[in-house]
C-alpha cells in the first residue's frame, strides 16, 4: 500500500499516484498501473456530479472522498465493467447489412 504526505499543491499534480498521495487515499500500486486514467476519469465524472464547498478544508474532504471512491471502484471491478470510456459504452455486437448484390460485384 502507498500513501503519503501530499507535497505539490491540487494544481501541480499529473498522475494518478500523485493524486492519491495528495489526497492521502492509500492505494495498491497494482490496481492504479492498471487503471490510472479510468480512475482519474471516474474521479472527474464524480467531480462534476456534486456541489463542492467553498472551504479549503471543505473541498478538500470531499475530493479526498470522491477519489476514494473513484480508485474503491477499480480494487472490486475492472475498466470493462465499469465502462468509464465510451469505447467500453458501445455494444459489444453490432449487425451491419451488406446487400448480397454488393458482395457479388466485388
Amino acid at each position: 500500500m502507498c500513501g503519503g504526505k501530499p507535497e505539490l499543491e491540487m494544481g501541480e499534480l499529473t498522475s494518478a499516484e500523485e493524486f492519491l498521495d495528495y489526497f492521502r487515499v492509500e492505494y495498491d500500486p497494482h490496481v492504479v498501473q492498471v487503471n490510472r486514467l479510468h480512475i482519474l476519469q471516474r474521479f472527474h465524472d464524480y467531480i462534476a456530479g456534486e456541489t463542492i464547498p467553498a472551504d479549503e478544508k471543505g473541498k478538500y474532504r470531499k475530493y479526498q472522498k470522491l477519489l476514494r471512491e473513484a480508485y474503491q471502484d477499480f480494487v472490486n471491478s475492472d475498466a470493462r465493467t465499469e465502462k468509464v470510456f465510451k469505447v467500453f459504452r458501445t455494444d459489444e455486437t453490432q449487425t451491419v447489412f451488406i446487400p448480397l448484390n454488393e458482395i457479388m460485384s466485388r
